[in-house]
Order: structure tokens, then sequence, then C-alpha cells
């Protein structure tokens, strides 16, 4: 058996991440957290949504940049939070205060079917439903891809309610991608 024979062996998992920023070149940022997320260890991007730009939410300063990027990955919910912690390190991601702004945010949104509830992690993300900063981009890079029975989409709030919450929070499509 090949190396990549028995990569092909390992299960894969649809995960959506969340990420934002809004300090120093944001785009920039972004960009460089792709290539490390299409680096990590059995890990391919599947698809990436547009840019959206929004108010800060219970933060402060500039407007944010957000993006949803969709990974099948291999590495489970654990061990991709660990790497997202890392990129944002490398991107000198500070936590001086709660909602503080920041030059990187990457948000493990939900990973395949898994459900946990731990002092680390909690997926489905827990705030998912009432941010439309993360369900706008969700919502249109999801559109774009093949139906996964492994990895249905998290339960989201109706068209109604988004376009609400779009209004509300201040989210903007911007007409650039990644």
């Amino acid at each position: 058996m090949t190396p990549s024979d028995a990569l092909a062996a390992v299960p894969r998992f649809r995960a959506c991440i969340g990420m934002g920023g809004n300090l120093g070149d944001v785009r920039a940022h972004l960009r460089g957290a792709l290539t490390r997320l299409q680096a990590l260890p059995g890990t391919a991007l599947e698809a990436i949504s547009p840019l959206y730009q929004t108010r800060p939410l219970a933060s402060t300063g500039p407007d944010y940049l957000n993006a949803v990027a969709v990974l099948q990955t291999a590495l489970g919910p654990q061990e991709l939070l660990g790497a997202l912690h890392a990129i944002e390190a490398q991107c000198d991601r500070q936590r001086p205060y709660l909602n503080a702004p920041r030059t990187l945010d990457l948000d493990l949104l939900c990973h395949g079917t898994a459900v946990r509830h731990s002092s680390t992690l909690t997926v489905p993300h827990p705030r998912l439903t009432g941010r439309a900063f993360v369900l706008e981009p969700l919502m249109a890079v999801w559109s774009t891809l093949a139906a996964d029975p492994f990895a249905p989409l998290p339960d989201v709030p109706c068209a109604a309610d988004r376009v609400r919450l779009v209004q509300d929070q201040g989210v903007v499509r911007l007409s650039e991608t990644l």
C-alpha cells in the first residue's frame, strides 16, 4: 500500500470555518490563513465564500471582514481547533479581553455531524445561529457544495430571520473573494 493509498483510506469530515478580522491587513491575514488551512495534514479546501463587511458586534474597532471556508479534513474537532488557534497566533492574534479587535479570528462552526460540549470546544458553534456575519457566508458557500449525507448543514434560522439579522448587524456582501 502506498502512502497515498493509506491516506485515501482515512475518514474525512466536512468542517466549516468562520474567518474574520478587523486589524491590520485583514485580507492578507485571511489569505494566509487559507494557505495554512490547506497545508494541514489530511486537509483540503473544498470552498470559500465571498467576503462580507460587518460592523463590530459586541465589540469595538473598525469594521470586520468575514468569510467561511469549507474543508475536507481527516483531523478531529479538537485537533482542528488546535490548528486554528496556532494559525491565529501566527497572525499575531491577541486576546486582551473578550471580543477585542483582532488580526484574525478562526472559529470551528461545525465538523461533520460532531456534537461536542467541553470547556475548550463546542460544536456546532454555540453562537452560529445569531451571527449574520457567519450565517450569510455559510449559506452562500453551502449552496455551491454537493450534498453530503454525513455532513448536513447545521440548523440555521429561516431566510426571513436571517434578513433581519443582516439588517440589525450591518452585514454587507462584497463583490470580492479571497
